[in-house]
């Protein structure tokens, strides 16, 4: 899906893992004149939304749109692991993982930002749980008829790990010790996210918030003054509902959950995070985690980290790095829900 549209906004909900509600109503009358205009299409096999604050001019909302797509694109074109010709496609493919392989700037940033969360979380976070992945039927491949055996998931856990990458900052390259598949799925979006901030910000545009298949950044505020307001979702299969609101002029807030995304065997359910210590989905009380950083790659990988962490491990650590960071918790009559100290000043109810 590659339309793009652009349009005043009334009330923007969109929502993956997570609800934007955006209260603007289009033909309001602020200084300048500046609205709120929404530019949407699709990217990664979701879609995006962006909201920029401006005075009206169709000219320039065309040149943002075509920019903001081509700057995704360019992502997409990079680490993609559904496409076979992708950067990162080419670098899983090839033969020979234990040469240094240069890297574009991007794709070695992504990198070098999920090994720096592999090592806060100890291993949560791991970017060479591709095969695994797969495994599970949550890659590009085809779901398995059976799930994976223990022999099965013994075989890859053996070769699989975040410690087998070597990066050279200097030469901006990788190599491995064992042979890897890279999977980018629990940070790339964000990083999109990041990429489209960079690029309204050369392109002057001081108020914004960006959201790619539920990740968030936010820079500026309203034409009304306000901060970007952003409704975390009740943890729910069925009906869509907001669980906590927060309030935010600037950061990156990501939402992941077990909720969603999803399937079923034998009366089994399996979640799409892969615990990266077992080989298998995760399986802890712990429904929906929301955290707040400075970049949305780094709420996206954490907030994919404190998921498979469980609760316990996830919030010990969010407390002790300062991190903002939001739990939904399974309890024994509904949810339970915590936070972190450094959340609480976002939170508007």
């Amino acid at each position: 899906m590659t339309s793009r549209m652009y349009r005043p906004v009334r009330v923007v909900m969109v929502s993956v893992l997570l609800a934007l509600a955006v209260a603007a109503l289009a033909g309001c009358s602020f200084k300048d004149e500046e609205k709120i205009w929404e530019i949407s299409g699709g990217i990664f096999g979701t879609t995006y939304n962006i909201n920029v604050v401006l005075p009206e001019d169709e000219q320039r909302l065309q040149t943002l749109a075509k920019g903001i797509q081509n700057e995704l694109e360019q992502v997409d074109a990079a680490m993609s692991t559904w496409k076979e010709d992708s950067e990162l496609s080419r670098l899983n493919q090839k033969q020979d993982q234990s040469e240094w392989t240069p890297l574009s700037e991007p794709l070695f940033e992504v990198i070098q930002r999920g090994q720096e969360i592999a090592e806060l979380t100890e291993g949560a976070f791991d970017v060479t749980i591709g095969p695994l992945v797969n495994l599970w039927g949550f890659g590009p491949e085809a779901r398995p008829v059976e799930v994976p055996t223990e022999s099965e998931l013994a075989e890859l856990l053996a070769v699989t790990g975040y410690q087998y990458l070597e990066l050279d900052k200097a030469a901006q390259a990788l190599r491995s010790t064992k042979p890897q598949y890279i999977d980018l799925s629990g940070i790339a979006k964000g990083y999109g996210a990041d990429v489209v901030a960079r690029y309204l910000d050369r392109k002057g545009v001081a108020a914004y918030l960006v959201e790619i298949g539920g990740e968030v950044r936010v820079n500026g505020r309203k034409p009304d003054g306000g901060a970007w307001r952003l409704a975390i979702e009740e943890p729910s299969e069925d009906a869509r509902q907001v669980n906590k609101i927060v309030a935010m002029d600037r950061h990156s807030l990501a939402t992941s959950g077990d909720y969603r995304n999803y399937y079923e065997s034998d009366g089994q359910r399996y979640s799409h995070t892969i615990d990266p210590s077992t080989g298998q989905p995760i399986s802890n009380r712990l429904a929906s985690v929301t955290v707040i950083a400075d970049d949305s790659m780094t709420a996206d990988a954490l907030a994919t980290a404190f998921t498979v962490m469980g609760y316990e491990r996830a919030m010990s650590l969010a407390t002790r790095e300062n991190i903002p960071a939001y739990f939904i918790v399974r309890g024994e009559s509904g949810f339970d829900t915590y936070q972190t100290p450094a959340f609480s000043s976002y939170v508007v109810q």
